[in-house]
């Protein structure tokens, strides 16, 4: 048992103490960091504060006037408001209110018509040459800034774009034509004044008020509370399809780089032939059980490490009761039956090849099983107790990986098919560790033509 400790500890020294290791499990977390909290302060959603003029050709008539007032820096300012406590109550629907007050302070204020594009409007005859119209919007910009008389657009409205000539005919709408490289949100903010302009035509010429159909349309939306045995709880759909999404990357992040770590290490060993100087002092079952804890203990240190920051982050939006314990518990039960089940497969395909190119071939099906529950993640997700997902969850090695889907779902499964998977998941590890013990015995000092999966079973069946 001390001799396994031994490699064990040296396993785990050797893999974390590396500048690759530390850089790789630090640089992560940071770029999420920066990306989570520093690009969004860096990012202006406004347009850029610009000057131009808008051409329009009414062959309406009615339309010019409503245009005019929809494209001032005022309405731009407005439509900029309302967008903004759109998106301010979707995030404190899911991160809670006092977190989105507190980010929308930090915000910049786009409500400020100053800081708005400062659009005039010069109505053209109806019976302008449209194509002559467009040649201002090919001539270049010489400032950067804006200039008040240079064209930005030019609108044309159909002429029957409010009342259509044949009854319960389709309404025309318009043709919008915009200088090349024009900043899109500044393009948005002119269709969604066009829209709102003719709109208003629209409803007048029915004889409705317009501010009046708006505040009769406008339904807000309430929040939506889930009903549980602990009672009612805040429900965010945001993180209730982020949430089990979290667990999958945090299990398959930490078990890919830890097998794949030990394999890398057990065929180095083996070409630099040092595993002939570890055998004179070790017994092969006790060289391939170290290497495994060793490995596993750099697992848990990751798993630690970013279920840590998950915790963090959900602490500081509010929505640590999103997270149950025994989300957390089953996720470091998951980890160690998973682990236990890859990592004898990975100690087994390195200690049979001598070199890392002729692994590739041995670990493509176990890398396709490990992407299995990835790519049913969605009928898994949204159908947690559907017959696939029920199978799915008693089949080792993807077991592990759909149960922890399942249970940090809306709809966990019963207790007893969480124990029944435990259970096989146990059997499968068992089952990958005696016969990952019987090639390792085998194929360590084995040099020649790699191997493949029939040869390892001849092996495992000699032995």
């Amino acid at each position: 048992m001390k001799k396994i400790l031994y490699v064990a500890i040296r396993e785990f020294l050797a893999t974390v103490m590396t500048k690759g290791f530390v850089l790789g499990v630090l640089l992560t977390p940071t770029l999420i960091a920066l990306m989570v909290f520093l690009i969004p302060r860096l990012i202006t959603e406004g347009p850029p504060k610009i000057e131009g003029q808008v051409a329009i050709v009414d062959q309406t008539g009615i339309v010019a006037g409503n245009l005019a007032v929809s494209l001032t820096a005022q309405r731009f300012a407005e439509r900029r408001a309302e967008i903004q406590s759109r998106v301010q109550w979707m995030a404190g629907n899911g991160i809670g209110s006092g977190n989105a007050r507190r980010a929308s302070t930090r915000a910049p204020d786009l409500r400020k018509p100053e800081e708005m594009p400062q659009i005039s409007t010069v109505v053209l005859p109806a019976g302008s040459d449209v194509e002559q119209e467009k040649i201002p919007l090919k001539r270049p910009l010489l400032n950067k800034n804006g200039d008040p008389s240079i064209r930005l657009a030019l609108v044309i409205i159909h002429q029957d774009a409010i009342k259509p000539e044949e009854q319960n005919a389709e309404l025309p709408s318009y043709d919008l034509f915009v200088r090349g490289q024009l900043d899109d949100r500044l393009v948005e903010d002119i269709h969604s004044g066009i829209q709102e302009a003719i709109g208003a035509a629209r409803l007048q010429e029915a004889g409705l008020d317009a501010n009046n159909v708006v505040k009769l349309l406008m339904v807000k939306r309430a929040e939506t509370r889930a009903l549980t045995a602990e009672g009612e709880q805040k429900n965010s759909m945001m993180w209730n399809s982020i949430l089990p999404v979290a667990f999958m990357i945090l299990l398959l992040i930490s078990i890919l780089t830890c097998g794949q770590s030990l394999l890398t290490t057990v065929v180095e060993e083996k070409s630099n032939r040092v595993v002939e100087v570890l055998l004179s002092a070790v017994s092969p079952m006790e060289l391939m059980t170290g290497k495994i804890l060793g490995q596993m203990a750099v697992g848990f240190l990751i798993l630690a490490l970013y279920t840590g920051l998950g915790i963090v982050a959900l602490a500081s939006f509010a929505m640590l009761g999103l997270l149950k314990p025994a989300l957390l518990l089953f996720l470091f039960i998951s980890y160690l039956l998973a682990y236990f089940m890859i990592a004898a497969i990975m100690a087994a395909i390195g200690s049979a090849v001598s070199e890392l190119r002729d692994a590739q071939s041995l670990m493509m099906p176990v890398m396709l099983c490990l992407m299995l529950p990835w790519f049913l993640m969605m009928p898994i997700s949204r159908d947690p107790n559907s017959m696939l997902s029920v199978v799915l969850s008693f089949i080792p090695p993807i077991s592990n990986f759909v149960m922890l889907l399942r249970m940090a779902s809306n709809t966990p499964p019963a207790l007893w098919q969480v124990g029944l998977s435990i259970l096989m998941s146990a059997a499968g590890v068992y089952v990958a560790l005696r016969f990952a013990a019987k090639v390792f015995r085998v194929g360590l000092l084995m040099f020649g033509k790699p191997p493949t999966f029939g040869t390892l079973i001849r092996w495992a069946r000699m032995s």
